[in-house]
């Protein structure tokens, strides 16, 4: 603290600086019907983020580390991640991220075909921002892309 008030975290300082719209979505999911829907109706709905796809958690955790051969994220980011898939599965992610000093403020909503209390408390322990079953937000993921669309327009992500 000081005379003008409380000295701004690197969080703080990093996210005065992000714009309308300066953000990516990183779609975590193996079915490639559910990320076509998905990025169909973030087109048509004009969700102000650019997306990257990944297949498991592994390739994610490559991507928000830099270390993937040919996808990269310059932007603050919100993950959509699946709970089941193969290889590193979505809780195995979230565990992973929340281990990482440098990835730990990740936000992180889930889009699973789960709505079982298990696996929706599961997730909340990992810090999940939210939990959205994909029959919920209907079969052209509208209601996904007006939520991700909102969000990215009025929160500023680490």
């Amino acid at each position: 603290m000081n005379e003008f008030g409380p000295i701004p975290s690197e969080c703080d300082v990093l996210g005065a600086r992000n714009g309308l719209g300066d953000c990516t979505v990183l779609l975590v999911d193996d079915d490639d019907v559910a990320i076509e829907g998905v990025l169909r109706s973030f087109r048509k709905h004009q969700v102000p983020c650019s997306t990257v796809t990944a297949g498991d958690g592994g390739e994610a955790l490559q991507i928000l580390r830099g270390r993937h051969p040919s996808k990269r994220i310059d932007t603050p980011v919100i993950v959509l991640l699946d709970l089941n898939m193969p290889g590193m599965d979505g809780f195995q992610f979230l565990d992973a991220i929340r281990a990482d000093i440098a990835l730990r403020r990740t936000v992180v909503f889930v889009l699973s075909t789960s709505a079982r209390d298990q696996d929706r408390c599961r997730a909340y322990d990992g810090h999940v921002a939210g939990y959205m079953v994909k029959s919920s937000v209907g079969p052209q993921f509208a209601r996904l892309a007006d939520f991700i669309g909102q969000y990215a327009r009025t929160q500023h992500l680490p």
